[in-house]
């Protein structure tokens, strides 16, 4: 295993995004891509690990650049300036969205046939976004993300496969959230899974989670099972990659 890592600048309009890919040039030919969608804290060590994560697993990891220009504001201000917006936008955010999916598939070291997409906080509402606008992902996985769905939009059919990993004391994702997410994708006829994890708040795969009075603490047991829970079902939407299917 020989994994690699580099920077890929792309454009949504006039706007300069950073992404970071990270692939295992062992292989030759193009693998499966998992799509990255950061929290609020921009294009961080976290997002960009899981990259790396999804690289030693055989995919090829791309972190997308939702903010731009590699953006990763610090205090609670700053990510609240910068992630309030593209929620407020649900529009402006998914045309992000899709110009960092383009230059993903656009990689030679993608197979642009088998794609997937996982976010956390933030990014589990991006990666939810992106699979309620019928973009072609093999798989969509939340992990601790912001549920509500865009202001009025309207349910069609939803081909990604959908997993939700969520902490049932989540005060950013309270149970009405739930209930509605569970709704709406039932009427989108998804193919979904809930994993409610109690004694569970936000942001539980982040090890550096440490703010019990918001919410936002790790918790390692969770953060395991989801983990394994999102390998399953990567396993299961990419095992047909590479097989010649008889015509």
């Amino acid at each position: 295993m020989n994994i690699v890592t580099k920077p890929v600048e792309y454009k949504d309009g006039d706007q300069r995004c950073v992404g970071y890919l990270a692939w295992d040039e062992s292989f030759a030919d193009p693998k499966p891509c998992v799509l990255i969608n950061h929290a609020w804290g921009g294009l961080d060590n976290f997002a960009q690990g899981k990259a790396v994560e999804m690289a030693a697993q055989g995919y090829v990891g791309f972190a997308l650049d939702n903010y731009g220009d590699g953006v990763q504001p610090d205090t609670i201000d700053e990510k609240m300036a910068m992630m309030g917006p593209l929620k407020e936008d649900r529009a402006v955010l998914l045309k992000r969205l899709k110009a960092g999916y383009k230059a993903a598939a656009a990689l030679e070291q993608v197979d642009e046939s088998h794609m997937a997409a996982m976010g956390f906080c933030f990014g589990g509402l991006c990666t939810l976004d992106m699979a309620r606008a019928g973009m072609d992902l093999k798989a969509a996985i939340s992990f601790h993300g912001l549920l509500d769905a865009p202001e009025g939009a309207k349910t069609k059919k939803i081909k990604s496969k959908v997993l939700v990993a969520h902490g049932w004391d989540d005060p950013m994702a309270p149970p009405e959230h739930v209930t509605a997410l569970g709704e709406e994708l039932t009427a989108a006829k998804c193919d979904w899974q809930l994993h409610a994890y109690g004694q569970t708040s936000h942001a539980f795969t982040v090890p550096e989670a440490s703010d019990k009075k918001n919410g936002l603490m790790y918790n390692e047991d969770s953060a395991r099972r989801a983990t394994l829970a999102s390998q399953d079902l990567l396993q299961e939407v990419f095992a047909m990659h590479g097989a010649v299917v008889a015509s």
